[in-house]
């Protein structure tokens, strides 16, 4: 089995390099055959150019450039589709969840699942450094407005930290349509609306300084997208080739069922 690593990446000079010992070292000691991709999203600083220099003695890493700045969600898609592996996970270029946690979804994946999300709210005593109140607070809100609008029940959609089989990526991200903050809930959405299996993983999790989320700007944002996605689904945007749409399926315990 080969395994793709996707790294999202925006102006993330100060940490990139730290990151990239790190996967890459944990990627040789398991002794996979796997790449190693790193998304760089228009950044204004010499994050590409530390992409290429790990690259020259690292050929599992590959540097992927988005044509300008254009979104988290957009980078995880490009990068995605550009992969090869039979599993691809992506992960935050802060690694706030370890890459040494990666295990936890590969397993749930080989335990029948189409989709692993890393969660830090499934068990909460794993945070080893949690969000500020009023973070988590609108995290609080903007669960309980996908619940409401998009009837997803998972306890955490934004952690970024997702394994998905080849199968699974390859027919939900071609339809992904929001390219930046609310792009989670909208693949959970797809992969519910094409009967995929999510199974939420608990992770170890620990809030890393430097996000870039602006509580009341960006959740208009996001609230927004919610609702964007929700009105692509009624106007029939999403529209999977049958021979690639999962079956329905049983959801795995604790998950919500798959709906046509």
């Amino acid at each position: 089995m080969t395994h793709s690593i996707v790294i999202p990446a925006y102006n993330e000079s100060k940490r990139l390099g730290a990151t990239l010992q790190k996967v890459l070292a944990y990627v040789r000691k398991q002794g996979w055959d796997a790449e190693v991709i790193v998304v760089n999203d228009g950044s204004r600083d010499n994050t590409a150019e530390i992409v290429r220099a790990f690259a020259e003695n690292n050929p599992m890493l590959r540097l992927v450039e988005n044509p300008g700045n254009r979104g988290k969600g957009y980078s995880v898609r490009n990068g995605i589709l550009n992969s090869r592996g039979d599993v691809v996970v992506f992960s935050d270029a802060d690694l706030s969840s370890p890459i040494e946690e990666m295990p936890k979804l590969l397993q749930a994946l080989a335990a029948g699942a189409d989709i692993a999300i890393g969660s830090r709210w499934l068990r909460a005593e794993l945070q080893t450094q949690r969000q500020s109140l009023h973070r988590q607070l609108f995290g609080r809100i903007f669960n309980l407005l996908l619940r409401i609008i998009l009837g997803l029940q998972f306890k955490d959609t934004q952690c970024g930290f997702k394994a998905f089989t080849r199968r699974a990526a390859q027919t939900i991200l071609p339809l992904q349509r929001v390219e930046r903050w609310a792009f989670d809930p909208e693949i959970l959405f797809l992969a519910r609306k094409f009967g995929f299996r999510v199974a939420e993983v608990p992770v170890l999790w620990g809030h890393s300084g430097g996000t870039r989320i602006n509580p009341l700007i960006d959740g208009a944002r996001m609230f927004q997208e919610m609702l964007r996605v929700r009105w692509y689904d009624l106007a029939g945007k999403y529209v999977g080739h049958p021979a690639v749409v999962a079956q329905p399926a049983e959801s795995l315990p604790g998950r919500p069922a798959p709906r046509a």
